[in-house]
């Protein structure tokens, strides 16, 4: 974990998307148990009640869950729930952005399909580094 302390963003929400993409890419497996709010502040010199609030975003979240005497877990389903999250989050920040750019520029549907195919080399491109369809013997140019 790497917090910036000269961010305008708050300590306790650089907490809880700093746990939150370890669950992402699964550095904290479902059921597993994560740090504890104590190794965590002092690991990092963080108020501990500093900590707690980013924890108890997760736990609202229903991410972690905290289990009497025993420390915070990884809800089951929790890595999901942030695919989901990212997924609506991805569709609000760029697609409709896109769309609505695409629409000034008069770009069809169809035409916006074929550059975003564009930006994915496995399927525009075939192994050779060509067009797909094209060989390097009968490619234009």
């Amino acid at each position: 974990m790497q917090f910036n302390f000269n961010s305008t963003e708050p300590i306790y929400l650089q907490v809880a998307d700093q746990i939150e993409e370890a669950i992402f890419t699964e550095t904290f497996a479902e059921g597993e148990q994560i740090p504890s709010t104590t190794e965590i502040s002092k690991e990092f010199h963080i108020n501990p009640a500093t900590v707690l609030k980013g924890m108890n975003i997760l736990v609202d979240a229903q991410l972690i869950e905290k289990r009497r005497g025993v420390g915070m877990f990884v809800i089951t389903g929790a890595q999901h729930r942030i695919v989901e999250k990212r997924r609506d989050q991805f569709y609000t920040d760029y697609v409709k952005k896109l769309v609505t750019e695409a629409q000034k520029l008069h770009i069809t549907q169809a035409e916006l399909a074929k550059l975003i195919e564009r930006g994915f080399p496995n399927h525009e491109y075939s192994s050779s580094g060509c067009p797909a369809g094209l060989s390097r013997s009968n490619r234009p140019g």
